[in-house]
């Protein structure tokens, strides 16, 4: 049985030891939610002395195991020269198949050929006429960012240099390198949930010789991350794994950093019949918080629907086409009349979520679908508000542009059935602009970088009144906020609102350079962390929740064990929410500008 759950991987600690060979019993009658927390198994004991420091939510650390090791160049450990060394350009990572076809082309659908996908869909057409030589290179773009994926000739420097990663818009090159973690621990972070990423479909779409195993198996790819957490766990003084609340106190009480496994994958338990054998396998390798899905719809439940690359994905699945909605045609996902996923929990979702409750398990739900969502939340209430989270997500209301029009965005009405449950909110630390939230203290003049991050943080804080801590999901196939100095500073929308807006940061006196590598590279790794966090309280924001944000998920994972006495909170307003928002609209001519261009 080991063998055949560990694949052709040649697992040591973890696939083997930590498996069960056999079908795995339940451990909800041996781990009932009373004794699972911690704090619930003495209930007259005083309350413990509150940890200090700030609480990351989503981190991919071992990114370099993940898609079959095929993408992420550089490694979390060793010696910095050996783990960012140069690499060739992206001949041996970050790159697509040359033909794509076998990827983006269902055998099973009727109906709807090659050209006619190209024609309702031009982005499926260019990626299996260009290949992926070509399209590769466009995967790492955003707007004012050249990105580093495919062939990244100018962005192959890793150390000494360092000319051409790390920096704030690096998607394939290593951003947590322990050294770099390991600065962020001595800076403030306190508390690192890490997460072990993998998605099938990727993998495949990556060159074969490119891969470190030969099959693209998702359970693979995360056992190898576990297994590497608990190699750095062991041979690092500083950092412990954390499996229940009280051990991430006394870590943290001891000055060390207290890690949280997790695990982030698309199909990862789909590749069993029982999806209790892979979920056995992540309890005993110490995963205490997870994700039921990840960006495709799985057996579990369906998915907030955001890059137009997980739709040609799900397609060569359901070869479902919707063509009702006013955004355009939509690819594999089943849409109501929003145009949101209209898939929310399965029969085995909802057995999942109600054996992860047994457990005192965290529940994440930053990819799930808005149906999902109300449907977590009927059980977790029925549970006596059970706390639920979003461990990396963007508060919709307050962002600009199409990251406010996505539905992997959280609108205020679900973020308060957040805050009811006692869950709290990780806030991605991404290069999107905002608009300006009423009652805050920082000035909204640097799309993208630090003062839109400031929006959201007090916004969140303020107007919706949830918990929050951050979700940077580094090595996550995701950009960071942008600078403020250089080059690169301020949004990239319209030429005159950049140069304008980063004239100005220059001309803060308030708001100086930190004088570290923030300044002019963004947040380019997880070493740059508490940067972001110093910059905002420089520019006049209250960082204390931030501050405290270790403790606050200590307190939703110790509520997840104990006895709940109803709802944590009293719902929003939300139209009082929504009045704290004032609309920023984008230049349309430099005239707006009062600056020298």
């Amino acid at each position: 049985m080991c063998a055949k759950v560990g694949r052709t991987l040649a697992l040591t600690t973890v696939s083997c030891i930590v498996l069960a060979c056999g079908e795995p019993e339940s451990a909800s009658s041996e781990a009932p939610a009373a004794t699972a927390g911690g704090k619930a198994d003495d209930p007259d004991a005083e309350a413990p002395e509150p940890v200090e420091g700030v609480a990351d939510l989503h981190l991919h650390m071992f990114g370099e195991h993940a898609f079959g090791g095929a993408w992420l160049h550089g490694t979390h450990d060793g010696e910095i020269a050996d783990a960012l060394v140069d690499c060739d350009g992206g001949g041996d990572h970050a790159r697509l198949r040359d033909d794509l076809r076998p990827s983006l082309t269902p055998n099973s659908c009727e109906g709807m050929g090659f050209f006619e996908l190209s024609w309702k869909m031009p982005l499926a057409g260019a990626m299996i006429l260009a290949g992926g030589g070509v399209v590769g290179d466009r995967i790492g773009k955003i707007r004012g960012s050249d990105g580093d994926t495919g062939d990244h000739e100018d962005r192959t420097e890793g150390y000494p240099g360092f000319g051409g990663w790390p920096r704030w818009d690096t998607i394939a090159h290593q951003q947590a390198w322990e050294g770099q973690l390991e600065d962020a621990w001595k800076a403030g972070l306190r508390l690192e949930v890490i997460s072990a990423v993998s998605m099938g479909w990727l993998c495949n779409a990556l060159p074969e010789e490119n891969r470190a195993r030969p099959q693209c198996s998702e359970f693979d790819d995360v056992m190898v991350q576990l297994e590497a957490a608990h190699a750095f766990a062991e041979r690092t003084e500083w950092a412990e794994i954390a499996t229940t609340p009280g051990e991430a106190r006394r870590i943290i009480s001891e000055g060390k950093l207290a890690l949280v496994l997790s695990v982030e994958a698309d199909r990862v338990m789909d590749e069993f019949d029982d999806w209790r054998v892979p979920f056995e396998a992540f309890y005993d390798a110490g995963v205490r918080t997870l994700q039921p899905v990840h960006s495709l719809d799985n057996r579990f439940t369906g998915t907030a629907m955001h890059n137009e690359i997980f739709q040609l994905a799900q397609y060569t699945d359901t070869c479902h086409v919707e063509n009702d909605c006013p955004s355009g045609i939509v690819l594999g996902f089943d849409v109501d009349e929003e145009c949101r996923n209209s898939t929310g929990l399965h029969a085995d979702g909802i057995e999942l979520i109600d054996e992860m409750m047994n457990r005192g398990m965290l529940v994440d739900t930053a990819h799930f679908s808005e149906r999902a969502m109300v449907d977590i939340f009927e059980i977790a209430r029925e549970r006596d508000y059970y706390p639920i989270y979003i461990s990396h997500g963007h508060f919709r209301d307050i962002m600009r542009g199409e990251k406010g029009e996505q539905e992997k965005s959280s609108p205020a009405w679900a973020v308060d059935m957040i805050r009811q449950t006692g869950g709290m909110f990780g806030l991605r630390t991404g290069p999107e602009a905002t608009h300006t939230f009423r009652g805050g203290e920082v000035a909204n003049t640097c799309a993208g970088s630090s003062r839109s991050f400031a929006q959201s943080y007090e916004f969140g804080r303020k107007a919706l009144g949830v918990d929050i801590g951050l979700g940077a999901d580094f090595n996550g196939f995701i950009q960071q906020a942008r600078p403020r100095f250089g080059e690169d500073a301020c949004s990239d929308t319209f030429r005159g609102e950049r140069v304008c807006q980063a004239n100005a940061q220059e001309a803060d006196a308030n708001a100086p350079r930190l004088g570290t590598d923030f300044d002019e590279l963004g947040l380019a790794h997880t070493g740059l962390l508490m940067d972001l966090v110093k910059d905002i309280e420089n520019m006049g924001a209250d960082t204390s929740q931030l501050y405290s944000s270790a403790e606050l998920y200590i307190r939703m994972w110790e509520r997840a064990g104990a006895e709940r006495e109803g709802a944590a909170a009293e719902p929003l307003d939300l139209e009082a929410v929504a009045d704290q928002i004032e609309i920023e609209r984008d230049p349309a001519r430099l005239d707006r500008f009062d600056c020298d261009l």
